[in-house]
């Protein structure tokens, strides 16, 4: 008897470890079926955006050797873990500043040449065509996009033209990540989280700053303090995969060497208040400034690949007449090119550089930075946005250590905290900034002070931002309304929006398609049911389709609806929800869909236009009134 229950004992343990393993087999498959597939694509996204971020690299110093070092004799410094190509050395050309008026021109034409004769989408910072990419285009970006836009912005900033590396190598990523869901035929959601996995991972490797990398595709996307919650781990894999990667190659030192700095006096926070105003003030100066100079080039009648050669004239031009303003001083040469040498000096040894000399770095890079990409040139706007907030921010650390030396004993602080402020408020990218800047410098022990910075500087900044494609919130992004409308319109059927045969035509296989053309061709209608005698669905007829068949006009006299009629479409049914009806409109492409009393019948008994659902979206969300606003488009 005791044998017999310890054997239903033993028998009821392996039952329940058999069903445990099921259930967690089911488990498994569940969670990687559904995200396998994504976060794999994102582990070779980074990998492509870590080489690609070599690669990147590698031609803004052959460019800038050759163009800056070889031709003018300029040699700036840069920063202490800069990547480098070791064999590339410099030369013993003396340094002759007047070449400025004509290397960036040349470069700027070089690129323009390039950008406006294969992808003109590949002009200005490319990390706002990915974020117009992730919202407006289903993540679809065409496939020679990175390739142009690495070498233009090689040639733009290579050559003495004010931009930075992040927004060509995020375009780089987001390129690459936009090709690979369409190679393995993704979901338009799954091509889109590739897109901005693309965009961390090109950042994390750029900057040595894998965490700020997934923040910032996460957080870009949205001028709010909202983020793209399913962007985060696939993110943060390509990220990571991107840093190790760009890491074998040129070593894991942050970009910038930078002093043990530390905050422990809290009426310090009173000075860091009046940063976070001052930043968010510049900031304003800065969108605008980009804004209007974008807006003139855009007005100037003239060929649009000379436009960046004029900008990149104007930038070597205001160059060359600040560095014989200050001096010859070299240093204020920073408004050209990437400009770091100002920010490594200024860590490491801010008291050695004038107060008017910084000012003069950030007012100028501003000016230079909207000239080169306000015109057209390929180039980022965060690395310039280091350089301006940094520049800002060390010259009010200067300021207050002179005046409070008691109080503020570390003016490289307000440099390195500057520089999180200004991007967190022209970007409206306050806690991957925060991240970039910790990570940028290798040093942690100014966290509290930079988080106090750039949450006061954004929320005191203006609505707009350096990235023109952002959008306010997810409710706001075309990417996530089909999400929303169906919270909104949630329990209803498509039996609610059916309109009877009796108010649409309906067509038989063999009618004259001419003869059709002359009755309803005009039509407020756009889709047809084409039906059988016994009012079987066998297609319909798409109104702009047919169109098409008239280009040839021996043969139209000729054609019946059956030639035109597109056989396999898919119909809708009385009780499917709104839900289904919305995929399959998208899916299919159609403005209306003819709705069948079942799946076995498929007999006709009416038809749903889009146009109708949105119509009762807006009016639920805004009232009866807004509904005369819905756009045609919809229909």
């Amino acid at each position: 008897m005791q044998l017999l229950e310890g054997r239903k004992h033993g028998d009821a343990h392996s039952f329940d470890l058999l069903r445990w393993y099921r259930e967690f087999r089911d488990l498994l498959n569940r969670r990687f079926r559904a995200q396998g597939r994504v976060m794999g694509a994102a582990f070779v996204v980074g990998l492509v955006a870590g080489i690609g971020a070599v690669l990147f690299s590698g031609a803004c110093h052959l460019v800038s050797h050759f163009a800056l070092d070889a031709v003018i004799g300029y040699r700036p410094a840069a920063p202490a873990g800069e990547a480098e190509l070791p064999w590339l050395h410099a030369t013993t050309r003396v340094f002759e500043p007047w070449w400025f008026l004509v290397i960036p021109p040349l470069g700027g034409f070089l690129s323009g040449w390039m950008v406006f004769r294969f992808a003109p989408e590949a002009e200005g910072h490319g990390t706002d065509a990915a974020v117009a990419s992730y919202h407006f285009h289903r993540g679809e970006i065409r496939s020679r996009v990175p390739f142009v836009k690495m070498v233009s912005s090689a040639l733009t900033i290579g050559s003495g033209g004010s931009g930075g590396r992040e927004g060509p190598i995020a375009q780089i990523g987001a390129g690459f990540g936009s090709l690979l869901g369409k190679v393995l035929h993704l979901k338009p959601a799954e091509r889109r989280v590739l897109v901005a996995a693309g965009i961390g991972a090109g950042v994390a490797a750029i900057f040595r700053a894998p965490l700020a990398g997934a923040l910032f595709s996460a957080e870009v996307l949205y001028r709010s303090p909202e983020m793209e919650q399913e962007v985060l781990i696939p993110a943060g894999i390509s990220s990571v995969v991107s840093y190790c990667t760009f890491g074998v190659f040129f070593g894991w030192a942050p970009l910038f060497a930078a002093p043990r700095l530390s905050f422990g006096n809290p009426l310090e926070l009173a000075t860091y208040v009046v940063l976070a105003v001052a930043m968010s003030i510049l900031a304003l100066f800065y969108t605008r400034t980009l804004a209007g100079f974008t807006s003139l080039f855009g007005r100037l009648r003239l060929p649009r690949v000379f436009k960046p050669a004029i900008g990149a004239f104007l930038t070597g031009a205001l160059g060359l007449a600040m560095f014989y303003l200050f001096g010859e001083d070299q240093l204020v040469l920073s408004v050209l090119s990437f400009g770091y040498a100002v920010l490594q000096r200024g860590i490491t040894d801010l008291e050695s550089v004038p107060i008017l000399v910084l000012l003069a770095v950030a007012v100028g890079k501003i000016f230079t930075t909207s000239l080169t990409i306000g015109s057209g040139g390929s180039g980022g706007v965060f690395g310039p946005s280091m350089v301006i907030g940094g520049c800002a921010g060390g010259a009010l650390g200067l300021a207050f250590h002179r005046l409070w030396p008691g109080v503020v004993q570390h003016p490289e602080s307000y440099l390195i905290v500057g520089m999180a402020g200004f991007f967190a408020a022209a970007a409206k990218t306050p806690f991957s900034t925060l991240a970039i800047v910790c990570e940028m410098t290798g040093d942690y022990g100014l966290l509290l002070p930079a988080l106090w910075v750039c949450t006061i500087s954004f929320l005191v900044s203006d609505q707009m931002s350096l990235y023109g494609w952002q959008v306010e919130s997810r409710s706001r992004s075309p990417a996530h309304q089909g999400a929303y409308v169906r919270d909104v319109l949630s329990g209803l059927r498509v039996a609610d929006f059916v309109r009877s045969t009796s108010e649409i035509p309906t067509l038989r296989p063999h009618d004259s398609l001419p003869k059709f053309i002359d009755e309803y061709g005009t039509s407020d209608h756009h889709v047809f049911p084409v039906l059988s005698d016994e009012k079987r669905l066998l297609g319909v007829v798409v109104l702009d389709e047919i169109h098409q068949s008239f280009e040839a006009p021996y043969l139209a006299a000729l054609l019946l609806v059956e030639d035109a009629m597109r056989a396999e479409v898919q119909p809708l049914y009385p009780s499917m929800t709104i839900d289904r009806a919305l995929e399959l409109f998208a899916e299919q492409d159609l403005p209306a869909l003819p709705v069948v009393a079942s799946a076995d019948s498929r007999v006709v008994i009416g038809i749903v236009r889009r146009r109708e659902i949105m119509s009762e979206y807006v009016r639920r969300l805004h009232g009866p009134s807004a509904v005369e606003n819905v756009p045609l488009s919809v229909a």
